[in-house]
């Protein structure tokens, strides 16, 4: 199947085969007729499937040019999954004649005002479109299209009060496009809220996405133990790009600090640092000049770089989602790659749940059965046991 076979005009195939995108994904297959056809939608997908472009490129056929007012407004949650976005998006509008800007916090207001101003599609992060609402200096009475993007990490992130704001502020007879990792609970009474008579479309469940990821937890006995498996990994036969998970800001600074005492260059990218920070480390990331970025959670969202080899869960991951989020930016795109947690004694309990709902078990029971045994015996020595030899496998995990 081919754009084309979906609807797409002409311009916009043209701009996509210029950028060597010829052949739609499979949630750009389920979704695109059905946004062209001006359906609301509900979408479950996870990061890294291109949904970017399942509503991107109806956007830019949707949205007629030379329209005075914002025609399109797409909400997400973090300044850098909105500036990722609008790269993404550029070529493709201005194939129409059609112009995008970002909106989002830890730059001069300046600036955005005149681009938002001038485009017919705003990507923003709700907590700075609310502050350029109340200037006056953006009005979304004449938006046409809603994009909810990563919904369910807006919910976690706390703006679900800005959102409804917002969301109450655009036209009643809108087509809203809600876009999460999930459409259980919470995000899904916010999808229902938000859309009228929505079609559903399920992509890729965790477990069935095609990374291929080598999964390893190794136990620790202190936080010291951690930065030494660390700092012999990243020097080790198995380093390239790496991925360092941290659960604080703090912590992040702190081990980008300890890792340079031993000669080993990284930077930090966490909610603390200014825009102009965040996207400087990101580059020097991106194009190699440091391999090692450490992030928090919420910092990380928008990160989409080719090629890393690794992540390391330096601080466990909060749950199941969590893991997914974190191991997922490794083996994308066809490429393998390889997830390693560090397991401290009172979290191996945590870990092993997180592992059995994602199919983990044997993985965490080789390295880490013996230090919390498991309650029922079945009478045979865990797989971990002494004398046993460790086999090492490839799980499919969501990216």
């Amino acid at each position: 199947m081919s754009f084309a076979d979906l609807g797409i005009s002409k311009a916009v195939v043209r701009a996509l085969a210029e950028r060597d995108i010829t052949q739609p994904f499979p949630v750009q297959q389920l979704v695109i007729r059905d946004a062209l056809a001006g359906h609301d939608l509900l979408v479950q997908s996870p990061t890294g499937s291109g949904k970017t472009l399942a509503f991107g490129i109806p956007l830019a056929d949707l949205i007629e040019p030379n329209t005075k007012g914002l025609s399109a407004l797409v909400l997400a949650p973090t300044r850098e999954l909105a500036s990722q976005i609008v790269d993404e998006l550029n070529a493709i509008v201005r194939s129409r004649n059609l112009h995008v800007a970002a909106v989002y916090g830890g730059v001069g207001f300046g600036p955005q005002v005149k681009a938002a101003q001038r485009a017919d599609i705003v990507v923003a992060t709700p907590g700075r479109l609310e502050d350029l609402i109340a200037r006056g200096a953006i009005s979304l009475k004449k938006v046409r299209v809603l994009v909810l993007d990563e919904a369910d990490r807006m919910l976690d992130m706390g703006f679900k009060p800005a959102v409804s704001r917002i969301v109450a502020q655009t036209p009643a007879d809108r087509q809203t496009l809600f876009f999460s990792a999930t459409l259980e609970g919470a995000t899904g009474k916010l999808a229902a809220a938000y859309t009228r008579e929505p079609r559903r479309h399920t992509h890729a469940a965790p477990e069935r996405s095609e990374a291929e990821i080598e999964h390893r937890f190794v136990h620790v006995d202190s936080q010291a133990a951690k930065l030494d498996h660390l700092a012999g990994h990243l020097t080790g036969p198995d380093g390239g790009r790496t991925l360092v998970f941290v659960r604080t800001k703090r912590g992040a600074d702190r081990l980008v600090k300890r890792l340079r005492s031993r000669e080993l260059e990284a930077v930090a990218m966490h909610g603390d640092k200014s825009q102009g920070q965040r996207e400087r480390a990101l580059a020097r990331f991106e194009r190699g000049d440091v391999e090692v970025l450490v992030a928090t959670d919420v910092a990380a969202r928008g990160i989409d770089v080719a090629d890393i080899a690794h992540v390391v869960n330096f601080d466990v991951p909060d749950g199941r989602d969590s893991y997914v989020h974190r191991v997922g930016r490794t083996g994308r795109a066809g490429r393998t790659g390889a997830g390693t947690s560090f397991v401290l004694t009172d979290q191996a309990a945590e870990m092993r749940s997180i592992a059995r709902d994602l199919g983990l078990s044997q993985e965490f029971e080789q390295s880490l059965g013996h230090v919390v045994p498991q309650k029922k015996s079945t009478g045979q020595r865990p797989s971990g046991a002494p004398g046993q030899r460790r086999r090492r496998r490839r799980r499919k995990v969501a990216a």
